[in-house]
């Protein structure tokens, strides 16, 4: 029988995990988990899914489509509204790089941090399961 893996954290490297914490707290509007402080944040979403942000000494931000410092992972977001989502992260601090594969499709931003990350369209769910013909790769 195959082990049944639930996911119940991500945590992302940092130079600042209160800051990160707090763009992403803007973002999504999860809730800060209460023992957040310099070394470590976090921020928790209703079904329990936590996101943490951990200080690393000497942090260097991933480059998006760049080998030096590979981006090794990257979060998804969906969203209603593609222009209207990349609009309000810009104004929250998030970059959007040069490099667009997704066309319309999806966007790339990258984080404060410079996390990549992405926005795909919100899709419908078909039998416990979304459809994933707009999923970035």
């Amino acid at each position: 029988m195959p082990l049944q893996l639930k996911l119940t954290a991500i945590t992302l490297d940092c130079a600042d995990p209160e800051a990160l914490a707090a763009f992403y707290r803007q973002a999504t509007g999860y809730e800060l988990h209460p023992r957040s402080d310099g070394d470590f944040a976090g921020l928790t979403r209703e079904d329990g899914l936590f996101i943490g942000f951990q200080r690393v000494d000497d942090y260097r931000p991933p480059q998006w489509l760049g080998q030096t410092a590979a981006q090794q992972l990257h979060l998804d977001f969906a969203v209603d509204d593609l222009d209207e989502a990349e609009a309000g992260l810009l104004e929250l601090g998030a970059a959007k790089p040069k490099d667009q594969p997704g066309g319309d499709r999806w966007r790339v931003l990258v984080d404060p941090a410079g996390h990549p990350f992405c926005l795909t369209r919100s899709r419908p769910v078909t039998q416990g399961v979304p459809d994933q013909s707009d999923t970035p790769v």
